[in-house]
């Protein structure tokens, strides 16, 4: 995985980011939000209910600026980019206070925008071929997406053996029940998932049923 520089200067506040994202916690919640001013009080039910590391998906105009604003009010949580696909959405949630970054797939261009911006990242695979150029690379840290869709625990399981080096965090499709089985393997660091944010409960702004949902969560890697 890339190697950690230090912060840009318009963030020397903030904590520096750590070396890997994978074992922090056993699951990483994958938040998708419409409105910014969400983002703070969602990201404290979750730190509270055990879960301090958070991946904010770019897949909203809201999702910079909620970034920005967890990494401004909420110091105790690692709150990371998602979904990003182009250099330039790796240069903004840097600079927006994203401690790691995670892509659903991978080109040589992206990776170089990922290795340059000086945070952990999780480039996403799902063949063991992806798997193989990113080891030659120097990667060893991967998303694993979407995982259920791409074979799931028995696929990961058949990589143990002739890919050791490897370490994923799987996500897609990955739910309660089906999550210790993941967390069981020995390749695997952590899961990413929903399931904690159900539509209804972040309409509702029930963070009190989220944070519930959160230790739920937090207790599968105990």
């Amino acid at each position: 995985m890339g190697g950690v520089t230090d912060a840009a200067p318009s963030r020397a506040s903030s904590p520096a980011a750590p070396a890997s994202v994978l074992g922090l916690a056993p699951v990483i919640p994958v938040v998708v939000l419409q409105d910014a001013a969400d983002a703070v009080p969602l990201a404290r039910a979750l730190v509270a209910g055990g879960l301090p590391v958070i991946e904010v998906t770019l897949r909203t105009p809201a999702a910079l600026d909620a970034i920005r604003a967890i990494a401004a009010e909420v110091p105790e949580a690692l709150v990371g980019a998602g979904t990003l696909r182009t250099a330039g959405q790796v240069a903004a949630a840097r600079a927006a206070g994203a401690r790691f970054l995670v892509s659903p797939g991978w080109s040589p261009r992206l990776l170089d925008a990922l290795r340059e911006a000086g945070l952990p990242f999780l480039p996403g695979v799902s063949t063991v071929s992806e798997v193989v150029t990113l080891l030659d690379e120097g990667v060893t840290e991967l998303k694993f997406f979407p995982a259920e869709a791409a074979g799931g625990t028995a696929y990961l399981k058949s990589m143990a053996g002739p890919l050791p080096q490897a370490r994923f965090c799987p996500t897609g499709g990955i739910g309660p029940d089906t999550a210790p089985a993941y967390l069981a393997l020995p390749n695997v660091g952590c899961v990413g998932g929903t399931w904690m944010l159900p539509d209804d409960a972040l309409a509702a702004r029930d963070w009190a049923r989220i944070g519930r949902l959160a230790r739920g969560a937090a207790a599968l890697g105990h």
